[in-house]
């Protein structure tokens, strides 16, 4: 017999009503309440604020050779938005806040 907590939707399910951390593909982050989601993990969040990336540019100069270097640094919120919907393909990770 199978554990009860041994499939990922279960986890997930256990999630619901939570505030959660859902981080995009593209970079943005949602924070909200778990409403619903599906198989496609498409999800529902209420509550929910949008944390656009903070990503900067760094220019090195070595031995007169210019690398330029990308990295993320914290995100800011951008804005609230209340209820959303968010398409399962865009999501990389859910975490519970």
């Amino acid at each position: 017999m199978e554990n009860a907590m041994s499939r990922p939707l279960d986890a997930l399910n256990k999630s619901r009503g939570k505030r959660v951390i859902v981080d995009l593909k593209n970079g943005w982050r949602y924070v909200g309440k778990l409403q619903a989601f599906d198989i496609h993990i498409n999800t529902v969040l209420e509550e929910a604020e949008e944390y656009e990336p903070n990503t900067k540019k760094v220019i090195k100069v070595i031995d007169e050779k210019i690398s330029e270097e990308a990295y993320e640094g914290d995100k800011q919120l951008k804005r609230k938005l209340g209820t959303v919907f968010i398409r399962g393909d865009t999501i990389t990770n859910i975490s519970v806040q």
